[in-house]
């Protein structure tokens, strides 16, 4: 014996209409708490009631919901007086009339959707209710230039990439507008979603995580940060962690970029940069056992990596990097690379790991590989200096001796890897 399905889809819209009209409940409670003398429109019965109707309706004339249709416009009508009143009083919000329409939804919702979207609509709707204070929090701290910026990058890329050619019609560039384009574009995304998780989710969860976070968007930013905490400080083992923690995640950030744009170097950076991970994480780890406890908390540059000249600077860097790789590979082979990628570590290596990883060079693999290596070992080096500048030899020594053996480490293999190959 099979249950009717009406009568399935009446019990899933008089079940959550009912859940949702608790969830409204609750939600009213905590703002009468705040706010006196505001007008509502409906609790629980009236939710359950409203998300009846909707199905009712609909389920008597389908074909031509008219009947529905003027329930609709019944039940603004009736927010409309409501909301009138409201405004005498200075209160303008309109979310429970929307979760009303949104319960008054499941009706026709459950009868021509999949049982799933209706229950993906009621959990939503929980959901946003019940996040109410934590919105608030991070709306709060939330610097609206930043998103605003966020929002000329998508559009610039949704409007720009489909305009730009794919084909290599710009001379000494061995590659096309689209694929410059969207090679900064990735490569700000990686760099924005590390700055947006250590700005906003994780701002004050200690020099550890910072650490962490901030190497997946800077790692050179975060030694500097860092560094200037540990002067400040006198010296700590726990930032000392968090630098060496920063350079770590830089080893499997590039392996990341690397599996992006390239996945056959990718996979042959695989295991030495996880293995220099893997290290740079132990050595963390054991500086981090020391039982101090910092209260205070670092942050990392307020500086959004999404900025449009940041982009378009970016952009320059990688075809400029892109023009002078080639120079320099045709000119003066493979000595004259791992030059380049030395002295390229002395500066921002991501134009130059992305010009040769996209770029096509009379170069192997290998080379390239080993040009990566080479960049990212001597950017040790840099970060070093940079610990021991900003930090104090005193304060920031253990950092940057641990830094400068990934370096040199980095740089012999990238050195030697044609020949263990």
């Amino acid at each position: 014996m099979s249950i009717n399905v009406d009568l399935i889809h009446f019990l899933v819209v008089t079940v959550f209409s009912f859940l949702i009209g608790l969830e409204v409940k609750s939600y009213r409670s905590q703002i009468e708490k705040e706010e006196k003398q505001r007008y509502f429109f409906g609790d629980v019965r009236t939710f359950s009631f409203v998300g009846i109707l909707g199905f009712v309706l609909f389920k008597i004339d389908a074909q031509t919901p008219l009947l529905y249709l003027a329930g609709f416009l019944t039940i603004a009508m009736l927010y409309a007086l409501l909301y009138h009143k409201n405004l005498k009083e200075q209160k303008r919000s309109i979310l429970l009339f929307v979760v009303m329409l949104l319960v008054y939804s499941f009706g026709p919702l459950v009868q021509t959707q999949a049982l799933w979207m209706t229950a993906l609509l009621y959990v939503s709707i929980v959901f946003i209710l019940n996040s109410n204070r934590a919105l608030e929090k991070y709306l709060k701290n939330i610097n609206i230039s930043e998103f605003e910026t966020l929002g000329k990058m998508v559009l610039l890329s949704a409007v720009i990439l489909p305009l730009l050619p794919d084909t290599k019609n710009i001379p000494y560039i061995p590659l096309s507008p689209f694929k410059i384009w969207l090679a900064v574009v990735v490569i700000s995304a990686i760099s924005y979603g590390g700055y947006i998780l250590q700005k906003y989710f994780f701002p004050s969860k200690g020099y550890f995580l910072t650490g962490i976070i901030g190497g997946s968007y800077s790692s050179t930013a975060t030694t500097v940060v860092l560094s200037r905490k540990a002067k400040q400080l006198n010296g700590s083992d726990v930032i000392d962690a968090a630098i060496i923690s920063a350079t770590s995640v830089m080893y499997l950030r590039l392996i990341v970029v690397a599996l992006i744009f390239n996945s056959r170097i990718g996979e042959k950076l695989l295991l030495p940069f996880s293995l220099l991970a893997l290290f740079g994480f132990l050595v963390s780890f054991f500086y981090l056992r020391s039982n101090e406890k910092q209260r205070e908390h670092p942050d990392i540059v307020d500086k959004n990596p999404l900025e449009l000249k940041t982009a378009l600077l970016f952009a320059l860097l990688f075809v400029a990097m892109m023009v002078l790789t080639s120079f320099v590979t045709k000119q003066y082979g493979t000595s004259g690379l791992e030059i380049l990628s030395f002295l390229v570590g002395f500066t921002d290596i991501d134009p130059f790991i992305l010009s040769i990883l996209t770029g096509k060079f009379t170069i192997t693999s290998s080379q390239i590989v080993a040009a990566i290596m080479i960049a990212a070992g001597s950017n040790n080096l840099l970060k070093a200096m940079y610990a021991l500048w900003f930090g104090g030899l005193k304060n920031s020594y253990k950092s940057a001796v641990w830094i400068s053996i990934l370096g040199v480490v980095t740089i012999i293999l990238g050195l030697s890897y044609e020949q263990i190959l």
